[in-house]
């Protein structure tokens, strides 16, 4: 197409990842006309663990027919919690999570868009965009005109930036960083491995996959000035010693945008902050809240209503975002300095807590009832835990006073 002509397409889509590919197939199923549009070329190298729960799983069968198969994904059904290097859980039935790389994964779900007619402007740069004007020029100078606009583009959204003037809150951000180990040859049954506090006020992760581990910390910020250290320090946890690349970035950890979007421009995924604030796990939110906004998009086109479309998302996003603020009530209590000893404790001993951590991933579960079923067990627990600390401190011999 010359680049002085716009196109008009019903629903633009800024980003190709897994939350723009579910946005821009739900709009198409919709029977809207979609672009989608991308810096990057896929296949591209994405920094993530690659962790697919049940929960993501049910997500891609629902909105891209996609199958949990063996060229595409590893299963796994062994856990392994650990805290400052002691095991706290080894679960050997845990319902099945799948690993993949998301040079694989993105990719897969970017096709099969292009296969179903979305408009492809991947390798191409955001000149401008003028949200008053309903319109984005590329760098190449092509503009394409839209009813209704989603910002899949990550945490340094442009969409975003556009709409409030700010990507995301510098003092709620995380960052993590990660390598890939290709030494590191797992057997069929290495677990998968969270080592809960190894970034303060976060986690390090170890995902065996078919041809190497993927290993990383990540927490927020402002609490971990020196990312690297916490890195060398887990690799060395793990007695894992590389010499392969170190790749970082943000992850909105806990951030989220309580209002993802105005009139009939939409955030989604990481844009919108929707990350788990405990496990960082984000695909699953992402490719949820994509598909989400591409049907409130469709909807508001069908109507020539577009102005509608953000009034229609946000009641539909409204259990994302109540699960994403308990998940926040709760996260001090596995995080803070004063109680994560008393997290140890309860998560080595208690059967229902492992429980219920391993249902929300597989998804029979919601942070809305752990937190209930928490604010009911945690005086007990916490009593017990009390009890059990005194005792063991009256069980130690004391000094004998001499007169």
């Amino acid at each position: 197409m010359a680049a002085d002509t716009e196109a008009h397409v019903d629903v633009v889509v800024v980003g190709a990842g897994p939350s723009g590919s579910s946005a821009a197939m739900a709009a198409l199923k919709g029977g809207a006309s979609v672009a989608i549009i991308d810096k990057a070329t896929f296949p591209r190298a994405k920094l993530c663990g690659g962790l697919i729960t049940g929960r993501c799983a049910q997500h891609l069968r629902d909105i891209f027919g996609t199958q949990i198969e063996t060229d595409l994904f590893e299963t796994r059904s062994r856990f392994a919690f650990f805290m400052d290097g002691e095991c706290l859980a080894d679960v050997k039935d845990a319902p099945a999570a799948h690993l993949t790389m998301r040079w694989d994964f993105d990719d897969h779900l970017y096709n099969k868009v292009i296969a179903a007619g979305a408009q492809d402007f991947t390798g191409s740069r955001i000149e401008s965009l003028e949200l008053s004007a309903n319109r984005i020029t590329l760098s190449g100078g092509q503009s394409i005109s839209f009813s209704c606009l989603v910002g899949a583009d990550g945490v340094r959204s442009q969409v975003a930036q556009a709409l409030f003037g700010q990507s995301f809150d510098p003092s709620k951000i995380g960052f993590a960083l990660e390598i890939e180990s290709v030494g590191q040859k797992p057997g069929p049954d290495t677990p998968i491995r969270v080592d809960f506090a190894a970034a303060s006020w976060g986690y390090g992760w170890s995902f065996p996959k078919r041809k190497g581990t993927t290993i990383g910390v990540g927490g927020l910020q402002t609490e971990n000035p020196d990312m690297k250290h916490r890195l060398s320090e887990y690799l060395n946890l793990l007695d894992v010693s590389s010499d392969a690349k170190i790749k970082g970035h943000f992850l909105p950890f806990g951030g989220f945008r309580n209002r993802p979007g105005r009139d009939n421009v939409l955030l989604v995924g990481d844009a919108a902050g929707f990350v788990d604030p405990i496990t960082g796990e984000g695909i699953g939110y992402a490719i949820q809240s994509g598909a989400l906004a591409g049907r409130a998009a469709a909807k508001a086109v069908a109507a020539k209503a577009p102005e509608t479309t953000f009034s229609e998302y946000l009641t539909a996003t409204r259990p994302i975002r109540t699960a994403i603020l308990c998940a926040r009530l709760l996260r001090p209590i596995i995080f803070a300095r004063g109680s994560k000893r008393f997290f140890a404790s309860a998560f080595r001993s208690s059967r229902s807590l492992k429980r219920d951590y391993m249902n929300l991933l597989d998804g029979r579960t919601e942070y809305p009832q752990i937190l209930t079923h928490t604010a009911i067990r945690l005086p007990r627990a916490m009593l017990l835990y009390l009890w059990r600390k005194l005792s063991k401190n009256e069980a130690q011999p004391h000094d004998r006073q001499v007169g």
